[in-house]
């Protein structure tokens, strides 16, 4: 039996994880309390600390049915954590233990209350005891199976349950509910029906305190047509579970999107370790100053020793200083950093410093100089393995983009317009075409240089449609593409229509740029530093100046 070796009180000092639980049949009020906290951390998606708790849970009460449920349930997949990421020592690992876990159950199971007993078997369909074949999609396709019976059993009184079906449908594929182009479902997703057993759950109102259905509720519809359906679910799930960093750092994903980024700001910050997502949205806000403390907060909690552990996930984390810097302009700083000693761990680092100091010298008029960084960037692109994440993207493609971007930036100082910008136009083609991610894996959307640098060129008229894709204001783009209410498109486009005339429509866009720019703590004079010169005399460049207009 896998139980704690000394059963620790529940009243000893623990997160706050505010009243959410579900009884189970034990006697033990220390094994309820510990069952609660490992179903709480289980709708978080920290399968660890779950484990732990389970297991205190098993140490009151070695006849829980739900706490051995529980601790396999958290030893398998979830969302953010597929199959397919499981490292073959762990995937063996795991499995033995669960299949230890239900040996061990089976002699309760006789005397359990059905539902318990139901959604123990039902999990055994995710764990098959030959599992040599790693026949991922199978597993997960007959625990949905299994689980659409209990739901169509308990579901309708049961909250848990229609959490525990949508979790199983969407685990069968992660990050691609929704095709981001069409709005309809990807295919082999679930995505319309777990909808409709999510918003049927949300007819009951304890389902506004239910941490599960909350967070699989924001990550289902955050990827569709609709994000902004989220919002309650997201203003419900912040602060819920006050420890809860993950749950805490959720309602951002609804923020960023419909462009509610102060806010982004704040839901991050309480959650405390996501400093990517903070450093996103602070930079669509023009806070070089927020953006930068994050980065350095982030970088003190990923030292060496993390990369090289997790190299696949953790090092492209590693460039977002990069993407701050060429964000804000800073080529000096961008060209005072050394590059990586260890360039095949950091092999992504490596090429973003490629990137970054390629644009900062194209900026300076170093021509030659970018050239060469450009050829590094190329031979360096080539050595990034497939399996490096911009979580869940690939790296490799994201940095594709950034290729296109280096290329076009570079024929642009050469002034081959044309050529530069059908690089340019590439960037954004490819930009658009990233898997889903929050934060989005390329940090500064493409068209924000492509259309700073058509400005600068005179070709107005084309550079306010490329403004008005990404404000979302003309619906070209898939919902989750667009950057709604972000300073430097407001920018943009409100130069645009001043340069073409349009003085009322530029005056109704004001209201929405002064906004923007009272929060911004730098000048922002276009939408990409990368654009040298400026028009003044038709610029809008802060709350405490006179409108052109």
């Amino acid at each position: 039996m896998i139980v704690a070796k000394a059963p620790p009180p529940s009243s000893e000092a623990y997160y706050d994880l505010g009243t959410f639980g579900r009884p189970v049949e034990t006697s033990n009020q220390e094994a309820q309390v510990w069952f609660n906290r490992g179903l709480t951390w289980i709708y978080a998606f920290h399968q660890d600390e779950a484990v732990r708790c389970f297991e205190a849970a098993l140490s009151h009460d070695p006849t829980c049915v739900m706490a051995y449920w529980g601790m396999a349930f958290a030893l398998g997949p979830n969302y953010n954590n597929k199959w397919e990421f499981f490292p073959p020592p762990q995937l063996k690992d795991h499995m033995e233990r669960v299949h230890q876990l239900f040996g061990d159950v089976e002699p309760y199971l006789d005397k359990a209350d059905p539902l318990e007993r139901a959604l123990v078997q039902a999990l055994k369909a995710r764990f098959p005891k030959n599992y040599a074949d790693m026949e991922f999609r199978q597993w997960n396709e007959a625990h949905v199976k299994e689980m659409k019976e209990v739901y169509d059993k308990y579901g309708a009184n049961d909250l848990d349950v229609a959490a525990l079906y949508v979790d199983a449908m969407m685990c069968l594929t992660p990050w691609k509910m929704w095709d981001l182009k069409t709005g309809e479902p990807c295919p082999g997703s679930y995505a319309r029906t777990a909808q409709g057993v999510l918003e049927k759950a949300f007819l009951d109102p304890e389902a506004d305190h239910h941490p599960g259905l909350l967070h699989l509720y924001i990550h289902l519809i955050e990827m569709s047509a609709s994000p902004e359906r989220a919002i309650h679910a997201a203003d419900k799930l912040l602060g819920l579970i006050p420890d809860a960093a993950h749950l805490n750092h959720m309602p951002s994903h609804i923020d960023v999107l419909i462009g509610d980024y102060r806010r982004a700001i704040y839901a991050n910050a309480r959650a405390i370790v996501s400093d990517e997502s903070i450093i996103y949205a602070a930079m669509f806000n023009g806070q070089y100053k927020t953006a930068m403390r994050f980065v350095e907060g982030m970088e003190r909690s990923m030292g060496e020793e993390m990369v090289r552990a997790l190299p696949d996930f953790v090092e492209p984390m590693v460039t977002t200083r990069l993407h701050v810097l060429v964000r804000f302009g800073r080529w000096d700083e961008i060209l005072e950093r050394e590059m990586p000693e260890d360039k095949d761990l950091y092999c992504v680092t490596t090429v973003m410093m490629h990137y970054a100091r390629g644009l900062a010298l194209a900026a300076k008029g170093k021509l030659d100089e970018a050239s060469v960084e450009l050829t590094h960037f190329e031979t360096a692109f080539k050595k990034v393995p497939p399996s490096r994440l911009h979580f869940p993207a690939q790296s490799i493609p994201t940095l594709a983009v950034g290729e296109m971007m280096l290329k076009g930036e570079l024929e642009y100082r050469r002034k081959n317009y044309t050529e530069a910008f059908k690089h340019l136009e590439e960037a954004v083609h490819r930009y658009d075409n990233l898997q889903y991610g929050e934060p989005w894996p390329w940090m500064m959307p493409s068209r924000h240089p492509y259309a700073a640098l058509l400005v600068e060129q005179g070709w107005i008229q084309k550079a306010l449609k490329i403004y008005s894709e990404d404000l979302g204001y003309d619906h070209t783009l898939p919902r989750a593409c667009q950057h709604p209410n972000n300073v430097w498109s407001l920018h943009g486009y409100h130069e645009c229509l001043v340069k073409l005339g349009r003085k009322e429509e530029a005056n109704i866009v004001l209201p929405q740029l002064r906004l923007a720019l009272a929060i911004a703590d730098v000048k922002i004079s276009s939408s990409c530093f990368c654009r040298l010169e400026v028009d003044e005399s038709v610029l809008y460049d802060g709350p405490t100046s006179r409108c052109c207009v």
